[in-house]
């Protein structure tokens, strides 16, 4: 049975002509990571934005492991769907220790789960001796590692990475693309991979879904 499934998706922004996402339909498997591959306006990021609950489809559904996030009718709140996000920038707080920044989401657990989790995520990520270092005394590459920590923190039922390596050089790329992979197979993670890089999606997908957008 698809663990994800996206029927008829369309999207247009207020005013503009044509739709930047139309009738797009696919399905994922749990634990599949899929790439999303097109050109830049092609709506990639819209549509991690749209399972993300940023931003509201003009018409189709979503639905995640069997419960409807999106339709004409329904609409589950962004911090309700379980949808985890990895940005372009990693958008770690600056002023907080590695530890804290991973912990950042988890609240409502006890004490004594947030530990046992932050330990668990150091550990999958192997920087466990990393913990008490703030974002700027790592390496891009690290900060990578410490943004997708804090996504995977909360056991998210999908993953969304949106151009993960923009900010990374070429040679630091190739390493974190099959360490990346690694990771999220390990972790047993549902994932959708927008990329605009070939090389990327092929390193770290099961399999591509290209989008075309109609600009």
């Amino acid at each position: 049975m698809s663990y994800v499934v996206i029927e008829h998706l369309t999207f247009r922004f207020a005013g503009r002509q044509p739709a930047v996402i139309n009738e797009l339909s696919f399905t994922m498997s749990k634990g599949e990571i899929v790439g999303i591959l097109g050109a830049s306006g092609s709506g990639k990021s819209t549509l991690l934005r749209l399972i993300a609950g940023l931003e509201m489809p003009e018409r189709g559904s979503i639905t995640i492991n069997e419960q409807i996030i999106v339709d004409n009718r329904i609409f589950i709140e962004p911090e309700k769907r379980g949808v985890g996000m990895v940005f372009q920038d990693y958008a770690l707080f600056p002023n907080m220790t590695i530890a804290d920044n991973i912990v950042f989401g988890l609240h409502k657990l006890k004490k004594s789960m947030r530990c046992a989790r932050l330990e668990q995520m150091l550990e999958l990520v192997q920087m466990k001796d990393y913990a008490n270092r703030y974002p700027h005394e790592l390496s891009g590459g690290q900060q990578q590692r410490i943004a997708l920590a804090r996504a995977l923190a909360p056991e998210p039922s999908v993953l969304l990475m949106d151009e993960p390596f923009s900010s990374l050089d070429a040679h630091l790329k190739a390493t974190i693309r099959s360490e990346l992979r690694q990771i999220l197979q390990k972790a047993n993670i549902t994932c959708l991979f927008v990329s605009h890089d070939q090389e990327d999606v092929k390193a770290i997908c099961d399999r591509v879904i290209h989008v075309q957008g109609d600009s």
